[in-house]
């Protein structure tokens, strides 16, 4: 077992690596999580791809998407600046705004307001944020005076693209209300400006038609409240542009999408039945809160935007790392593993997701390995070494409370079938056995890089053995005449009476390098991964009926791990292409998971309207594209050792990208070029900060110090390399009069088959949840 490899270098102890990297003086463009910059540090023209308000405070509609009875002069909502002139409507009338993206706040207007992310619902009522119901129950309150008014912060509806406003035509019955006699009461839905002096009409009162009269909107406007962290919405830390538009629309609409699940901590949790186990609330089916605390902090990374708006590790496994590179919001990121470590239960285990859970020993032992991955990810972007010491002795139990789980077979017994709604999280699980052996090795580098233990020798030794010991007990789940790991020992394993050959596992033994010696298995189970791809993106085989960009994310990463960067690139167009344009999405922000022949639905759900469109684990693009593509990697905190081994694919004629920590910029830029002496050209520039080192694998492998760096690969000349720095860089470029390499065609991408639903697992699989 490998257990630390990398670059061969030799890594300082915690002492000397604390004083080195604080004897470094930090670039011009170095930044700080605790502070981050106003204005974007990288601006370009990439720039016109940003999802991000330019004023979070008022976003306004962009068009109207319907209306239906008594309405005039709908578009008055959007002229906004002319006052003269209104919207006006009637008891039945309804008026549906559509916005530019998918956004996140508070509303100021006068009515009743019902909330979509997708256009399939949006109506008289709003899409889901539980199960209990089909849809959500409608925010309404009546209005008998003019003025301003503001949804209150707890009634903040956490992603919508679509805000319908209507009238009823009848009394609201209670079951379409939220009644006075219910939490919340009408006026509690409102804060009232001070000068008009409010007063609310009786919803009780059996001529509610006739004392409902004719009510005109001058102006609405959204004041978002998600991504706290910054003023300025657009002000990024990191970029990503290449020659496919498709693919800078899907990178940074998985940085918006980041922004959107970030919020502050006093309004998180959306679901109130789970939230009753805790704070006793009274309030009725189909309503929903966003007022529930779920941290200590300023701001915190959640799951998705609409709901569930807590911390759940597994979706930060991806987000942490898309969070790092593209607004570097880390301090987010530390509030969501306070949380969960604050909750650690007697036995060593963390909670299956932070508050409202943790009160009731919910745990998931996949959940558990990726919070602790979520820890790596912290401190290898942050350096943040006094909270990593803080936290170490709970962490170490957390490690040791799953390293017990490794029995004489050498692989995981999983305890709790809890994971990512996927059937089959039990016994001796793959997806678990690799995940653990990945913690296994960066625990270790945690510990030799950072914290003095003596008894640090005694515990390598031991973690060496449970790891050499995974390593034989991987061949128990191998199913050699299908290319690809089973699930589990027994019925899911190969030749099972359920047999599943698992996205999630299967992706987790390419990414955790468990198997790194057998470079053809690698390579074997990424084609085989690759050829069950449908129309619409890579089932996840272990969840019947699911696409899943979750898993596919991982799957990203697996690709890559095998070096087959071409099927990476290849399925973000594919999944994450279909997100961005397919009938029923919200066009800017990445969506939990849908059907496999297409369709909205998320099968863990029987309610479609349930699906959360905004995200945080089917970012996976907004990581690879930077990480894996361009191939820029940090290998010490803060990028102090780094490797860059960017990967131009087949797919892309030119791509470029970077991103910062407090040490400065890492850019990388590659471009197919051609010369007239020398024919094509692969230029590839690097910039990294001064008093850094690291590899440039492009070609060969060159050790160099931080800096600028220009390398030439001569591909019709055996793919010979010549690396140029300083100013040789200008007069090599006007040796070899170099133009863009307009010859190159994007190939054309492959025909998939649509996927069939099995629509009795579909019904099988619902997951119950508030």
């Amino acid at each position: 077992m490998i257990l630390y490899d990398f670059f061969d270098y030799v890594l300082l102890g915690y002492n000397a690596l604390a004083t080195q990297i604080a004897s470094i003086v930090p670039t011009s463009n170095g930044i700080s999580h605790t502070s981050l910059p106003r204005q974007a540090l990288f601006p370009g023209p990439w720039e016109e791809y940003i999802k991000a308000p330019v004023d979070k405070s008022r976003i306004r509609p962009r068009r109207i998407f319907r209306t239906n009875g008594s309405v005039s002069d709908s578009e008055a909502l959007l002229s906004w600046q002319d006052s003269s002139i209104s919207t006006s409507l009637s008891p039945g009338g309804l008026i549906t705004l559509e916005f530019a993206e998918n956004i996140a706040g508070v509303g100021k207007t006068h009515l009743a307001l019902t909330y979509s992310e997708s256009p399939k619902f949006a109506g008289r009522k709003s899409d889901a944020t539980t199960d209990r119901q089909k849809f959500d129950l409608p925010l309404y309150f009546p209005v008998e005076t003019t003025g301003e008014q503001c949804v209150r912060p707890e009634f903040v509806r956490g992603a919508f693209k679509y805000l319908t406003i209507y009238i009823p035509e009848q009394r609201p019955k209670r079951k379409d209300i939220w009644s006075e006699d219910s939490l919340p009461s009408s006026s509690e839905a409102l804060d009232t400006h001070p000068n008009t002096h409010q007063k609310h009409l009786d919803l009780h009162d059996e001529k509610f038609h006739k004392h409902t009269r004719r009510i005109s909107i001058s102006s609405l406007y959204i004041n978002c409240t998600a991504f706290p962290s910054n003023p300025n919405p657009r002000a990024y830390t990191g970029y990503f542009s290449s020659s496919s538009s498709l693919l800078n629309r899907i990178w940074y609409s998985g940085a918006y999408t980041l922004q959107l699940t970030t919020i502050d901590p006093a309004e998180g949790s959306a679901l109130i039945d789970f939230n009753r186990q805790v704070d006793n609330n009274t309030s009725p089916q189909g309503s929903w809160y966003s007022n529930f605390t779920i941290g200590n902090g300023t701001a915190i990374t959640t799951d998705g935007a609409k709901r569930d708006r807590m911390a759940y590790p597994g979706d930060m496994a991806i987000a942490v790392p898309g969070i790092a590179v593209s607004t570097y919001d880390m301090v987010a990121v530390r509030t969501a593993l306070d949380s969960l470590f604050v909750r650690q239960y007697a036995d060593g285990g963390l909670p299956y997701a932070g508050p409202p859970m943790g009160f009731h020993d919910e745990f998931s032992d996949t959940y558990h390995l990726h919070t602790l991955l979520g820890v790596w990810n912290y401190v290898l972007f942050t350096n943040d070494v006094s909270w990593l010491q803080d936290h170490w002795r709970a962490y170490l139990r957390a490690f040791e409370h799953s390293l017990s789980k490794v029995d004489l077979t050498g692989l995981f017994h999983v305890t709790s079938n809890h994971d990512w709604l996927r059937p089959g999280m039990t016994g001796h699980n793959l997806e678990a056995t690799s995940l653990m052996y990945h913690v296994l090795q960066l625990t270790y580098r945690l510990a030799d890089e950072f914290i003095k233990d003596p008894d640090f020798k005694t515990l390598f030794e031991k973690w060496k053995s449970v790891g050499d010991r995974m390593e034989r007990g991987m061949e128990i789940l191998w199913c050699e005449n299908l290319g690809l790991y089973g699930d589990n020992v027994g019925r899911r394993g190969c030749g099972g009476s359920e047999e599943a050959l698992p996205q999630d596992g299967n992706s987790w033994v390419l990414i955790s390098g468990i198997i790194a010696n057998k470079p053809d298995r690698q390579l074997r189970i990424s084609q085989n991964l690759r050829k069950r791809w449908t129309k619409y993106g890579a089932p996840a085989t272990e969840f019947p009926n699911v696409i899943s960009p979750f898993a596919s994310s991982f799957e990203l990463l697996a690709h890559c791990a095998a070096g087959n960067h071409d099927a990476a690139v290849e399925l973000t167009q594919l999944m994450w292409g279909y997100m961005l344009d397919g009938e029923g999405f919200t066009n800017s922000t990445c969506v939990e998971g849908y059907r496999i022949d297409g369709d909205i639905q998320y099968p863990a759900y029987c309610s479609p309207a349930r699906n959360s469109h905004a995200h945080g684990w089917s970012t996976g693009p907004t990581m690879v594209l930077l990480t894996e593509i361009l191939g820029v990697k940090l290998g010490t905190p803060l990028g102090r050792k780094w490797t860059v081994e960017p990967h131009l694919t087949k797919w892309l004629r030119s791509a470029r990208g970077g991103f910062a920590t407090r040490l400065g910029r890492f850019e990388v830029v590659l471009r197919r070029m051609k010369s007239h002496t020398l024919g094509r050209v692969e230029v590839l520039d690097v910039e990294t900060p001064r008093g850094t080192g690291g590899k440039v694998v492009f070609g060969p492998a060159w050790d160099v110090e931080g800096g600028k760096n220009r390398y030439y690969k001569y591909l019709d000349h055996g793919g010979r390399v010549e690396m140029v720095a300083g100013r040789r860089i200008g007069v090599v470029e006007e040796e070899l009069g170099l133009v863009e390499d307009e010859e190159w065609v994007e190939p054309e991408r492959e025909e998939w088959p649509v996927g069939v639903v099995d629509w009795k697992a579909l019904e099988e699989n619902y997951v119950p949840g508030p």
